[in-house]
């Protein structure tokens, strides 16, 4: 560094309008430079695969840990994240630093990591949330076909399908209700990584307008952090049932009290639903309850029958097998995966019976009124409001625009679109 002395003017006296010149400024030598000498950067590389089935912890980091070494880990994951829960198809990579290993990062799921690192004499072992950039985006469809055909038709991912049929699953039937020319919007979250789009985050806010009825909900959370979505008015959109236990396929043969059965070529009742679907669809009991009973029948085939509150029961027949865990007396939750839809039994294709009862009695799945789950509390509402308020202008901003191009268009006027 070069240092120098500021030059200077001496006053012989200050009473004296007169100054004497400065001398001239004196300069020091500068030091000599000495070049720091900058350590060589550990060359890093990184290699991304993904778990392949049947590949245990021993055959992802075999090549650098003794079996000790990997047996104490194992030991150390079982209250991090046990390594018999490394599924196969899920990424994960190794970081090598000048020939050693460096770290080994598993993606958990969609918001965790496992990492091993070794430092120095040490072996880290952590799960850290993934860090993700988020981006808010509207979302716009119309259903031609399907919900998710829509979804694709705007380039989204059929996940945003499935997330916003689970929204609105216990007002609107995604197989029996929609209709062509349905709309939908919705304010989402979409996370990127390194710059690339990683999937969906939240969905902040949703509509969807079926058969020109207009169904709301926004995503709030209540005093102990749990999320829901409540309408315009602070209800939950939850119910007691869902309108189906299958998210998407088709009708086959409706409730009725009189139906030629394919099989036994006789007339008899019907009171049920019969949805047809590829083998291997995830069936859902469409509330809370518990298992009543469960086996197989020569008629209903591979069979559960769920008891709820006040009076309800369903059954769900012809199923291909049981999601694993289900038993007598197993307690379930509203929307929980309890089988799979089969043929078993006296059916003609793969399809799933689904029926309900009210105090034994067959009622119609479709006719029912049930009432909403608990609703924002009144001491919450303004909150509640203030995270609302902006997606309603939103929502309702959207319509007017569509009501505005669809006079121009009956008045013969062309529609430009308007600069951004």
């Amino acid at each position: 560094m070069l240092l120098a002395v500021a030059g200077f003017a001496l006053f012989h006296d200050v009473s004296s309008p007169e100054l004497e010149a400065s001398p001239a400024p004196v300069e020091m030598a500068a030091p000599p430079l000495v070049a720091k000498s900058i350590p060589p950067q550990p060359e890093l590389k990184e290699l991304k695969r993904e778990v392949q089935s049947g590949e245990t912890i021993t055959a992802l980091l075999g090549d650098y840990f003794s079996p000790q070494e990997i047996h104490e880990l194992n030991q150390r994951s079982r209250k991090v994240f046990p390594f018999t829960k490394i599924c196969a198809g899920q990424p994960y990579k190794i970081c090598i630093s000048d020939g050693d290993f460096d770290s080994f990062v598993y993606e958990i799921d969609d918001n965790e990591q496992l990492i091993i690192r070794k430092k120095e004499d040490e072996t880290l072992m952590k799960r850290v949330p993934i860090v993700y950039d988020v981006e808010r985006e509207l979302v716009q469809g119309v259903i031609k076909t399907s919900l998710f055909d829509a979804v694709n038709e705007i380039g989204e991912d059929s996940v945003l399908a499935i997330a916003l049929a689970d929204i609105f699953a216990w007002d609107i039937d995604f197989i029996l209700d929609l209709r062509v020319g349905d709309t939908f919007q919705a304010m989402v979250e979409k996370r990127y990584r390194e710059g690339q789009l990683a999937g969906y985050g939240r969905v902040l806010a949703a509509e969807f307008v079926n058969q020109k009825k207009v169904y709301r909900a926004f995503r709030f959370e209540d005093a102990d952090g749990r999320a829901g979505y409540y309408d315009e008015e602070g209800r939950n959109v939850r119910k007691a049932f869902l309108k189906a236990p299958l998210s998407f396929t088709r009708i086959s043969s409706g409730f009725t009290m009189k139906r030629f059965h394919p099989i036994t070529k006789t007339w008899k009742a019907h009171p049920a639903i019969d949805y047809a679907a590829p083998p291997g669809t995830p069936i859902k009991t469409v509330g809370d309850g518990t298992i009543k009973r469960i086996g197989y029948t020569r008629g209903n085939g591979n069979f559960i029958e769920i008891r709820h509150s006040n009076g309800y029961s369903t059954l769900y027949l012809h199923m291909k097998g049981f999601a694993r865990g289900m038993k007598r007396g197993k307690k379930l939750s509203q929307g929980q995966v309890i089988g799979y839809v089969g043929s078993t039994g006296l059916a003609t294709g793969p399809h799933l019976c689904f029926r309900m009862r009210l105090n034994g009695k067959p009622v119609n799945p479709t006719k029912i009124k049930v009432p909403s789950s608990k609703s924002v509390a009144k001491s919450r509402m303004q909150e509640f409001n203030e995270v609302a308020a902006p997606f309603v202008v939103l929502f309702d901003e959207t319509h007017a625009r569509e009501m505005h191009a669809n006079a121009q268009i009956a008045d013969g006027v062309p529609v430009l679109e308007s600069a951004q």
